[in-house]
């Protein structure tokens, strides 16, 4: 397929706005819904969105031992990324919990170190320390405010990190429409099981929907379909070194949102703390695209 740069950014565009709006949908929900139930509707709006589409364009979905292992692990790692944000909003402002979450990256750097052999140089291991120094920065006020639920979005950095991982390992062998319906259609009964055997558990327990929520919880789990599926078509127009900066436009654009909405912004130390791992992560970003084009004899640093 010949690259098309502009398309690409504008989709990537598309899921940078997309993304932290579903989450804005989901911390306005969560006052009176259950996080569990939210993350069901989020899979049950996936589900009904893709099959669809898999049965009228005859998009292949993943089969096999290995392919359907790896989509069953990647699911219930999605599930539980959704559920420590969805959860981390009930506590955090927007921007503050996007931003954590944004240490993702580093996790992935060292996780591509450590289990995949992955090389990384001195240079980039100092922008990880520094990007964490930046994480730490906004984790600070937040857990002076509400305690150990500050750390939740370390947690959605650790679980998409891993989730990225086994993406990566099956990326090439699957469709992404087909990977993300059979991802829909795992994730539904499950969640819907948990919901069912711990009723009386606060994440998990079902509340009375208020009328006027269907319209937001419809909302939600089509920001978080599509939001997902932009993201992965613009990989397919534009190269990765080319999207991954605008990945970081997700924060000043959730901190837009939070303002909009809640009349958040995040203080003055954790705006220190965003702009240290928004630098750091671009660091990381750029060292990589000098890397990828040496000759392929240079050592990496």
């Amino acid at each position: 397929m010949i690259d098309r740069p502009l398309l690409g950014i504008l989709l990537m565009l598309g899921f940078c706005v997309l993304a932290p709006l579903g989450d804005a949908m989901a911390k306005m929900l969560g006052a009176d819904i259950s996080v569990g139930f939210l993350v069901l509707v989020r899979f049950t709006v996936q589900a009904a969105l893709l099959l669809p589409l898999v049965w009228l364009l005859k998009y292949p979905m993943p089969s096999g031992a290995r392919l359907m292992r790896l989509t069953a692990i990647r699911t219930v790692l999605h599930i539980a990324g959704i559920t420590l944000m969805f959860s981390s909003l009930q506590y955090l402002e927007l921007a503050d919990a996007i931003a954590i979450a944004f240490v993702m990256p580093f996790i992935m750097l060292l996780l591509g170190k450590v289990y995949l052999n992955e090389d990384v140089g001195p240079h980039r291991l100092a922008a990880c320390a520094v990007g964490f120094v930046g994480t730490l920065l906004v984790v600070q006020p937040n857990f002076v405010q509400v305690g150990l639920p500050a750390l939740l979005p370390v947690g959605v950095a650790v679980v998409f990190a891993l989730f990225m991982l086994v993406t990566r390992a099956i990326a090439k062998d699957v469709d992404p429409i087909g990977l993300q319906a059979l991802s829909g259609v795992m994730a539904v009964p499950a969640v819907g099981l948990a919901m069912v055997l711990f009723p009386d558990t606060p994440l998990l327990a079902f509340r009375a929907i208020p009328d006027n929520a269907w319209l937001l919880l419809s909302i939600l789990g089509c920001m978080g379909t599509v939001a997902h599926l932009l993201m992965t078509w613009s990989l397919r127009f534009a190269p990765s070194t080319t999207l991954a900066p605008m990945q970081y436009l997700e924060i000043p654009i959730g901190t837009l949102i939070g303002y909009w909405l809640f009349r958040d912004l995040p203080n003055g130390l954790a705006a220190v703390g965003i702009c240290i791992t928004i630098a750091a992560g671009l660091y990381v970003i750029i060292r990589e695209r000098a890397i990828s084009r040496r000759p392929a004899i240079a050592p990496l640093s």
